[in-house]
């Protein structure tokens, strides 16, 4: 029985796996995972059990608290003050970034319907991808009760691969499921 390789394995092999290719003489020019960023925008809305709902799907998702960001501008026709919770915000790292990513990567984006891979356009030049989900639902924490309280959110991986040629070869190794 061969052994499920997790996200924090094959972070640590990928030295080994891109090393002829990008010519790395050091096992500290490759790519590592940062952190991950986990954001809900929930706009300006003044219903608390929404943005009570939303918060505690969160936690549970993450395995951790979020911060609420506030309105930094006042914009009369979203009816936005300065300091109003516009939505939350999570970063994970270490030990709850690999258990994250792996049920991302293993468990919820093969729940996700009609999913045919992520598209390689989401890397940016810097060497982070953005992933964003339209329900929350995907994540097998969150319960379905409440199916009229759906929620998207966006999933910010964040690299230390140098290119976007650097960064996709990375994702590659760590078994990211692009489109082909």
């Amino acid at each position: 029985m061969s052994k499920v390789q997790t996200v924090k394995d094959l972070n640590d092999t990928s030295f080994e796996a891109m090393k002829a290719p990008f010519e790395y003489k050091n096992k500290m020019q490759a790519p590592k995972l940062s952190k991950v960023v986990i954001s809900v925008g929930v706009g300006s809305l003044k219903d608390k059990k929404k943005n009570e709902l939303i918060l505690d799907r969160l936690v549970k998702i993450t395995g951790q608290k979020p911060i609420s960001r506030g309105a930094k501008k006042a914009i009369a026709n979203f009816k936005t003050r300065i300091g109003d919770v516009i939505g939350y915000q999570t970063t994970l790292r270490g030990a709850r970034m690999q258990g994250f990513l792996d049920r991302l990567l293993n468990v919820s984006l093969p729940r996700t319907k009609d999913f045919r891979g992520l598209d390689r356009k989401a890397v940016d030049d810097i060497g982070n991808i953005t992933i964003g989900i339209k329900e929350h639902t995907i994540f097998p924490e969150t319960t379905d009760e409440d199916i009229k309280d759906v929620f998207g959110l966006a999933i910010t991986i964040v690299t230390t691969a140098k290119s976007k040629k650097e960064a996709i070869a990375f994702f590659e190794h760590l078994k990211f499921p692009f489109k082909k």
